[in-house]
């Protein structure tokens, strides 16, 4: 087994200080967009989609993705829905499609559907380890088995569950060709100390983290500190997650979008929401969970049109804080 390496310090941008200042408080969208965060070419007749660069290797994603922490089902009809959500999401401009051993049956229902659909090649299928237990080799391997891929996109520590004992193992995979990136993923601020140590200590490409208009504690250190040591974030549970995600909307349920929102091409509040996650330089993807093809629909959306700059991005705070109940 690869022996791992504790990655050294990197050094640190100049003018740090004032890069994690703007980072944190949202002033510096408009010049992450200049340094070529966003990448925008000319548009079509249905919009261009936003990228995003992954820093370690330069490849590019679109900047919403899908979430699946709630695909593990057998229902017919149900499936019949994922397996549009799955066979849309390239076709509507997306890619990154994220999931986890923690989410009932979603990586075998995901990879019967994708293998139904022949589109693997069109995705970035990225997974998650277990997050409770001793993990061994071989129950990392079997996410290959139930996902049906040769090689993973993105495979990530789920909820820091084995850490030192894991990453040694993605190295290897890695240098095998059976993992294209490594990362590792949370949703709870009680992490966050667990997140920045993982980032000074291990050579990540990927980090994944909570963020979301309701939920900024991010912004504090994470994003900046994954911006500084390059390394690229899945942003989840944008509209506040499973079991929240409902609250969020019902919150906004009998409230008009503001006037300003045609500016940045927002037509529903999903698009206000993940329009104002993904105008954040650090992050790369928005992996929102959905399970119905309208609302993939919708959510793609976001990555089309025009972005918030830092004032508007104020802008939107205040007004959730102002109008939602």
């Amino acid at each position: 087994m690869r022996v791992l390496k504790v990655q050294e310090p990197r050094p640190e941008p100049k003018a740090t200080l004032s890069r994690r200042h703007f980072l944190r408080s949202g002033t510096a969208v408009a010049a992450g967009i200049a340094a070529g965060g966003h990448r925008f070419a000319s548009a079509d007749a249905e919009g261009t989609v936003i990228m995003r660069t992954i820093p370690s290797t330069g490849e590019e994603l679109p900047v919403i993705g899908v979430g699946t922490n709630a695909f593990g089902s057998d229902d017919p009809e149900k499936q019949a829905m994922l397996r549009s959500v799955l066979g849309s999401l390239p076709e509507l401009g997306g890619k990154v499609v994220d999931t986890a051993r923690s989410y009932g049956s979603s990586e075998e229902v995901i990879g019967s559907l994708v293998t139904a659909l022949g589109n693997r090649e069109r995705l970035f299928i990225a997974s998650k380890t277990p997050t409770r237990g001793a993990v061994s080799r071989s129950r990392v391997m079997a996410a290959f088995e139930r996902l049906q891929v040769e090689r993973l996109d993105l495979l990530q520590v789920h909820n820091f569950n084995e850490t030192e004992s894991l990453l040694p193992v993605f190295l290897e995979l890695k240098d095998q060709g059976r993992v294209r990136y490594i990362g590792c993923s949370t949703s709870s601020d009680r992490q966050y100390e667990k997140m920045k140590s993982a980032i000074r200590k291990y050579p990540l490409d990927f980090i994944q983290v909570d963020y979301s208009i309701d939920n900024r504690n991010a912004a504090q250190e994470i994003l900046p500190m994954a911006a500084d040591n390059g390394i690229a974030v899945l942003s989840n549970v944008p509209f506040g997650g499973r079991r929240n995600a409902a609250s969020t909307f019902s919150r906004v349920a009998d409230v008009e979008l503001p006037e300003w929102a045609g500016e940045i091409d927002v037509d529903s509040w999903a698009q206000f929401f993940l329009k104002y996650v993904v105008s954040h330089p650090a992050v790369t993807v928005s992996i929102p969970g959905t399970t119905k093809p309208h609302h993939l629909a919708d959510n793609l959306g976001a990555a089309r049109g025009r972005l918030p700059d830092a004032a508007m991005r104020v802008e939107m705070e205040q007004y959730w804080e102002s109008n939602s109940k």
